[in-house]
């Protein structure tokens, strides 16, 4: 399929949307051209609750998600990915509620810094969050009336996991799909050979509606996740194009590649040019004198 982007969403600040049954969205108030209107938490359940993705450390933020709440009980917190626009808020609302936090883990990059290199996504990562319990994959925490299924999904970040309301058809894809936009996989938090298995895992699940955190729900998520797997396959020959018309730097190939693209997001960019790279370095089609790096040189490989 042709991959469609829907960016007609109404974020409804101050309140919650009703999504599904017993599901509904708060949607936080940080727009931003990464955040699109903002960072989406749900709140699970009829009368004790579980929340998913509490979001940035906001107040505003916080005391929404308490009306929508409206004193019932709240058993667990669960948390998708450990950016500050979804993770941080979790410790707040522990204190609140009482619930427990469960995630996959720690922050931490998918792959070690290579020698002399700075991580240009520090200032994203919530590195003071530890989970009261890790969640390994397939993990089934059952709650009053609700069931929820880890499915990790790293690639936007190492410890990425969605969350599947078992029985419904219904995935919390988190920042892995969403309808509006690509996900951004930047190393060394990201890495695109994983974004692309846990897409294909997706994929093979067969869920029925997706619930990210930015954005409305897609729909028809295997079509969708399809035209996913499609894009990344046009942007991965798009740079093997570049390489072979003589372009040898990540700031040429952005360039030519994302001519029509938001200016401020060409550093994200970049970082999306290097999770092909480091991809295609990889199996060998491309090739560098180190190890890919933001500042690299790259020729056509074998």
């Amino acid at each position: 399929m042709a991959l469609k982007f829907d960016t007609s969403f109404d974020p409804a600040y101050g309140q919650g949307v009703s999504v599904a049954p017993d599901v509904q969205r708060v949607t936080a108030g940080n727009p931003s051209p990464f955040t699109f209107h903002g960072t989406n938490s749900y709140v699970v359940g009829r009368d004790a609750l579980a929340v998913i993705d509490p979001g940035p450390d906001d107040e505003a933020h916080l005391q929404t998600l308490l009306d929508v709440i409206a004193g019932r009980p709240v058993s667990h917190i669960f948390v998708s990915h450990t950016h500050r626009d979804h993770s941080p808020l979790a410790a707040r609302l522990k204190e609140r509620t009482g619930a427990q936090v469960l995630a996959e883990g720690p922050h931490r990059p998918a792959r070690p810094l290579h020698i002399g290199e700075t991580n240009p996504l520090d200032a994203s990562a919530d590195t003071a969050f530890v989970p009261d319990i890790a969640l390994p994959d397939s993990e089934l925490v059952s709650g009053d009336g609700w069931a929820i299924r880890t499915v990790l999904t790293p690639g936007h970040t190492a410890n990425h996991a969605a969350f599947a309301l078992e029985g419904t058809g219904i995935l919390f894809s988190a920042d892995h799909v969403m309808g509006w936009a690509t996900s951004i996989v930047a190393p060394p938090d990201g890495a695109m050979a994983d974004y692309m298995a846990s897409l294909d895992r997706l994929i093979e699940r067969g869920d029925r509606l997706l619930l990210p955190g930015h954005g409305g729900p897609v729909a028809a998520p295997r079509a969708f996740m399809r035209g996913l797997k499609t894009h990344r396959k046009m942007r991965e020959r798009a740079i093997l194009e570049r390489i072979r018309a003589g372009d040898r730097t990540i700031p040429a190939m952005v360039k030519a590649i994302y001519r029509d693209t938001d200016p401020r997001l060409h550093g994200a960019a970049g970082l999306s040019v290097l999770a092909h790279l480091e991809d295609l370095v990889g199996r060998g089609v491309v090739a560098t004198d180190t190890a890919p790096a933001i500042d690299g040189v790259f020729t056509p490989g074998r």
